[in-house]
């Protein structure tokens, strides 16, 4: 058998291709092949009514329609990293055009501004909605370069809705067991009372994030494609290699007090953010017998990563 020549994923910046976002992003969104990218990554149909329609003496970037709900929908563009007047901007011409749904584009979102999402969603009544995804431009080689949508907040119920209109019980099935497998980890949390609280939603994802006191910087429980459970430490942003870099400097001290070796950066070495790991050992999230288990672990794990780096991220 010949062995096949494989190619490499490429990052392109994304004002490479686009300068701004009213004169280029914005117009290559509004088109009905690139706007179904974006709907079928929210599992959405969008049309689009109106491209820098008027608020007041403001202007939104664009504005569309869901074609299941006749709904409006807002979509605010950035090419940079997230910041404060866009979160503004979101919540003023959200209210002049009474949108239902929210979606906030942008190059990497900042743990502020996530977190901020996370809080409208939680706060407001379940009619309305709030997204935030990460937009990406990746080519192979010499081939035509792709976008890429990644959902980096959403609302708590709409994972399980969205996959449930697009393909069926299955993922709906997955992902009520999700939310039943962190309930627990959050009841055990509890239950040690220690940093790390446990007074949070479950939600419908492989993940969930918890704040460590610094933007850029949080702890995760994830289960992986490959049935595991690991607890992180997660950084986010342009700056992620760095200070994964620096930490890495300490790691002999830091796994001294943890009383165990880590996993250091184990993405792709073309992946923006970066992550500090630790498996469990003959964890696999489907065996339902064994969460009382990893719960009880990972609640541990989650403590002793909280004040071991707590600190250490702060002074970074």
């Amino acid at each position: 058998m010949t062995e096949q020549q494989l190619g490499y994923l490429e990052q392109v910046d994304l004002r490479q291709v686009w300068e701004s976002e009213d004169r280029g992003f914005t117009p290559w969104l509004a088109q009905p092949d690139n706007l179904n990218v974006l709907g079928e990554t929210l599992g959405m149909g969008l049309a689009v009514e109106a491209i820098e329609k008027t608020v007041g003496s403001f202007r939104a970037d664009l504005v569309c329609n869901d074609s299941s709900s006749k709904a409006t929908v807002l979509i605010e563009n950035q090419l940079n990293a997230s910041d404060h007047s866009h979160l503004g901007q979101l919540l003023t011409y959200g209210a002049g055009l009474e949108a239902v749904t929210v979606i906030w584009l942008a190059r990497n979102f900042r743990e502020e501004h996530r977190a901020a999402v996370d809080w409208l969603n939680r706060i407001t009544h379940e009619e309305f909605r709030f997204f935030a995804l990460e937009i990406q431009l990746w080519r192979i080689g010499d081939s035509a370069i792709a976008p890429k949508f990644s959902v980096v907040s959403m609302p708590n119920d709409w994972s399980r809705s969205a996959s449930s209109a697009m393909e069926g019980n299955r993922h709906s099935t997955l992902n009520l067991k999700r939310r039943e497998y962190w309930s627990g980890l959050l009841a055990e949390l509890d239950e040690q009372n220690g940093p790390v609280s446990g007074n949070l939603r479950p939600q419908p994802q492989n993940y969930m994030i918890y704040s460590i006191g610094r933007g850029g910087f949080s702890l995760r429980t994830t289960l992986n494609k490959d049935n595991q459970v690991r607890v992180e430490l997660y950084i986010s942003g342009e700056a992620a290699k760095e200070r994964l870099a620096a930490l890495d400097e300490d790691r002999a001290g830091i796994q001294q007090e943890l009383g165990y070796e880590l996993v250091w950066g184990d993405q792709e070495e073309s992946a923006r953010d970066r992550r500090v790991s630790y498996y469990l050992a003959e964890s696999d999230p489907e065996n339902e017998s064994d969460w009382a288990r990893q719960h009880r672990l990972l609640a541990e794990h989650l403590n002793k990563f909280y004040r071991v780096f707590s600190e250490r991220v702060k002074q970074l």
